[in-house]
C-alpha cells in the first residue's frame, strides 16, 4: 500500500503535464538567414505563469535562449531570439531571426511550473534549417496587359551568386542579373537586395507567357507557374437623342360622330351607284362595238349568203341547179351576174 501511494505521488507531474499543457507544431523547416515564428499554446490556468525558450530536449539541460520574465528578450527586430506572450489569446510565441543551419535541433516550448512535485508544462518541436530557395507565391496569375511579381527567397549562403529567371525546358532564355544585380527590359525586370530575396516582375503580360519558369540561384532553382487571363472587351453604349416620330407630329385622332358616319354612308351609297352606272355603260359599249363590226361586214359576202339562201328556195321548187356559176364583172359596181 505505501508502495502504491509513493508511485502514484511521482506520476502527479507527468499525469498534469499530460493533461494540461503546451501545444505547437511539431517540426518546422525554415530556409537559412531567414526568420522563425513559433506559436506556443497553453491551458488558462497558466496564463500567469512564466513562460521560456531553450535549445535542448530535456528541461535540465536545456540552453535558456528567452524567458517572459526578461525585458531583454521582448524586442523581435532587435534580438536574435525573442518572446511575447499573450494571456488573452492563451498563447506566447517565440521569433527566432537570422536562422543558421547550427540553429538546427531541438527545442524546448514550456511554462515554468516550480516546485518539487511539479512538472512543467512543455512541448518539444524540432526546427530544421535548410539551404537552399523557396517563394513567397509560386502561382502568378495576372490580367493580359497587367504586371505581377514573384519574390524569390534565397539562403545566406546564395547571397554572392547570380539571380535568374529562366523558362522552364529553355535555359538559353535565362535572364541574369550579373555583377549589378538588377537586370530589365520591356517585358521582365529582375531586382536583387543581396540580403535574402530576389524580385522578378513580369511587364505587359501576354497570352503566350502562359508556363513555368524557374528562380535560379547558384545550383538552387525552384519552379513558378505564371497564369494569363484574357483582357475583358468593354462595349461603349451609345445613347442616341431623341427625335421625333412622325407620328408623334400628328394630331391625335377625333372621335368619329354620328353626323360624320352619316356623311360617310352617303359617300359609300354614292360610290357604290357610280360603279354601277360605269359598268352598265362599259358594257353597252362593248355591244355597240361588236354590232358595228357586223354591220360593217363585206357587202359582196352578205350578196352571197342571200343568193346562196335563195338558190335553196329555187331548188324546192325548180328542182336542183346545175353548173350554176356567179361571175363578178366589176368588183366596185357591186354588179353579179349569174349563168
Amino acid at each position: 500500500m505505501p508502495q502504491l501511494f509513493t508511485l502514484t505521488v511521482s506520476l502527479l507531474p507527468w499525469i498534469s503535464a499530460l493533461l494540461c499543457g503546451v501545444t505547437t507544431a511539431e517540426e518546422f523547416e525554415v530556409l537559412e538567414g531567414r526568420s522563425l515564428t513559433v506559436p506556443c499554446h497553453y491551458d488558462p490556468q497558466y496564463a500567469s505563469y512564466v513562460k521560456y525558450w531553450c535549445k535542448g530536449s530535456m528541461r535540465d539541460f536545456c540552453t535558456s535562449l528567452a524567458r517572459t520574465d526578461d525585458p531583454r528578450a521582448i524586442n523581435p527586430a532587435v534580438d536574435k531570439v525573442s518572446i511575447f506572450d499573450d494571456p488573452v489569446q492563451l498563447v506566447f510565441t517565440v521569433t527566432m531571426n537570422n536562422l543558421k543551419e547550427q540553429d538546427s535541433g531541438w527545442y524546448i516550448c514550456g511554462v515554468e511550473i516550480g516546485g518539487v512535485w511539479s512538472r512543467d508544462a512543455a512541448t518539444y518541436p524540432y526546427i530544421k534549417v535548410v539551404h537552399g530557395m523557396s517563394v513567397v507565391n509560386n502561382i502568378l496569375t495576372g490580367e493580359e496587359g497587367s504586371s505581377v511579381s514573384v519574390e524569390c527567397l534565397y539562403s545566406e549562403r546564395y547571397r554572392e551568386s547570380e539571380k535568374k529567371w529562366c523558362r522552364s525546358g529553355d535555359w538559353s532564355s535565362c535572364l541574369g542579373t550579373g555583377f549589378a544585380g538588377t537586370y530589365e527590359d520591356t517585358s521582365v525586370a529582375i531586382s536583387d537586395d543581396r540580403t535574402r530575396a530576389f524580385t522578378v516582375t513580369l511587364k505587359n503580360l501576354q497570352m503566350r507567357d502562359i508556363g513555368w519558369y524557374w528562380c535560379s540561384s547558384g545550383y538552387q532553382k525552384i519552379a513558378v507557374q505564371v497564369l494569363v487571363t484574357p483582357r475583358p472587351t468593354t462595349t461603349t453604349s451609345v445613347t442616341l437623342p431623341h427625335t421625333a416620330r412622325q407620328s408623334d407630329l400628328l394630331p391625335p385622332p377625333r372621335p368619329i360622330s354620328k353626323d360624320s358616319w352619316n356623311g360617310q354612308g352617303f359617300v359609300l351609297k354614292s360610290l357604290l351607284v357610280c360603279s354601277c352606272l360605269m359598268v352598265l355603260v362599259v358594257g353597252l359599249t362593248l355591244l355597240a362595238r361588236k354590232m358595228w363590226k357586223l354591220h360593217k361586214q363585206d357587202p359582196v359576202l352578205r350578196q352571197a349568203k342571200e343568193m346562196k339562201a335563195r338558190r335553196n328556195e329555187y331548188s324546192r321548187d325548180v328542182g336542183d341547179l346545175h353548173d350554176t356559176s356567179v361571175i363578178y364583172h366589176n368588183k366596185d359596181s357591186q354588179e353579179v351576174f349569174m349563168h
